[in-house]
């Protein structure tokens, strides 16, 4: 793109303010660029394509409904993540089963892990490994590890006690280390 296209010139927050105001132009903007990340942080939590897309589009449509209460006190990015991470556990709590947790990798991930074995870990089989963690340690593990977020954060987003959150964060933990090993 070049560096010259309004659409750079024009920040988030604006895009945020125009389309809370209806402008649909606006909003497909700020989805153009924040769309990957969203699905990055849904397919982390949820384990699955299927429920990370289904998630993205919550989010995006529940950001759509709630532009309104954007005051621009944070960044749209961090706003939008907080947004994803509760739609995302919402989801979780109401799609949980417990067939869920014995979810068998794809065959294409499968093969890839093993073909993988000998060579040095890349980000890519880090994802791989998080989506064979349980549901709620690879949770815990994502937020706080990958997004960030203190214990007493990740319990009050997960109506769990903060020790609760530090045992699953080393159950995870320990978790990867045996898969790496």
């Amino acid at each position: 793109m070049p560096l010259d296209n309004p659409a750079l010139a024009i920040t988030d927050p604006q895009l945020a303010h125009q389309a809370a105001g209806g402008d649909r132009q606006a909003f497909e903007t700020l989805y153009q660029r924040h769309h990957l990340r969203v699905y990055a942080l849904a397919l982390r939590l949820c384990g699955n394509r299927h429920c990370a897309e289904d998630v993205t589009q919550a989010s995006f449509i529940r950001a759509w409904h709630k532009l309104a209460q954007f005051r621009g006190d944070s960044q749209f990015g961090t706003w939008l993540h907080s947004l994803t991470v509760n739609v995302a556990m919402n989801h979780l709590k109401q799609q949980r089963s417990f067939w869920s947790r014995f979810r068998p990798l794809d065959d294409a991930e499968t093969t890839h892990f093993a073909a993988a074995e000998h060579k040095p870990l890349e980000h890519k089989d880090l994802d791989t490994l998080l989506l064979r963690l349980p549901e709620r340690a690879r949770v815990v593990f994502v937020l706080c590890a990958i997004e960030g977020y203190q214990h007493d954060e990740v319990g009050r987003l997960l109506n769990i006690a903060t020790g609760t959150s530090k045992a699953q964060y080393h159950r995870a933990k320990t978790l990867l280390k045996e898969m790496l090993s």
